[in-house]
């Protein structure tokens, strides 16, 4: 049975992937801050594995990894969009709480899981969360939008590292899947196109099902009328 670690899995696209996952098979770690969400998750899935941490917590991380065991894959997916203001506006603690998050929290799991999957021999996985904002940013998103475009480099350098050791990695950015984020976002514009959060899961499905001779190294999923391609 193939294995897959999830972070930010209590809700959102992290759940909606859990899911997808669980439901063809895999066994799923389930990492999330909220216990009882992640509990509620598992229940009725003898392959699922709830494992209460917080991403930015290095030591919780490497025993949520020890504790899973085996990873074939890692959806490095946690983060939070911070204040939505002009920078001379956001705080230094509301910037930092987003790095955080954001970078530093990708960067300990895909620490962990790099580092297992070598252990290992036998290669792996790793698909990061980036984000339309990896490439284009909304207005007002100056701390999620320097965090998802620093994402890339990192999913490039792993890519690059991971070659000797069958690491393959690779980047899905999602526009606008009906999620926590983007519920909060519609809000201030109703107008505003999504698409169902299972389409963005399906495809991080996709990315994982396939070998470790192929990859994706950059997956780009969204809502087909969101104003991300042109010109104003």
């Amino acid at each position: 049975m193939k294995s897959i670690l999830i972070t930010g899995a209590s809700s959102g696209i992290g759940r909606a992937t859990a899911e997808m996952f669980l439901q063809n098979g895999w066994r799923v770690g389930l990492v999330a801050r909220r216990a009882e969400m992640l509990e509620e998750l598992a229940h009725g899935y003898a392959h699922a594995v709830a494992l209460p941490a917080d991403v930015t917590d290095a030591v919780k991380m490497a025993e949520a990894f020890d504790d899973f065991g085996t990873v074939d894959v890692l959806f490095n997916n946690a983060g939070m969009f911070g204040p939505s203001a002009p920078i001379d506006e956001i705080a230094l603690e509301d910037w930092a709480q987003v790095l955080g998050v954001n970078l530093n929290g990708m960067f300990i799991a895909a620490r962990l899981a790099f580092g297992a999957m070598r252990k290992q021999g036998q290669g792996g996985r790793i698909i990061n969360n980036g984000s339309i904002s990896a490439h284009t940013p909304r207005e007002n998103s100056v701390c999620y939008t320097t965090t998802k475009h620093a994402i890339t480099g990192l999913t490039k350098s792993l890519a690059l590292d991971g070659r000797p050791f069958d690491i393959t990695a690779g980047q899905i950015d999602i526009g606008n899947a009906e999620s926590a984020i983007v519920t909060d976002l519609k809000a201030g514009n109703p107008a505003m196109h999504t698409m169902e959060v299972g389409h963005a899961a399906a495809s991080v499905l996709h990315m994982a099902q396939l070998p470790l001779t192929v990859n994706v190294p950059f997956m780009t999923v969204m809502a087909t009328k969101m104003p991300y391609l042109g010109r104003g």
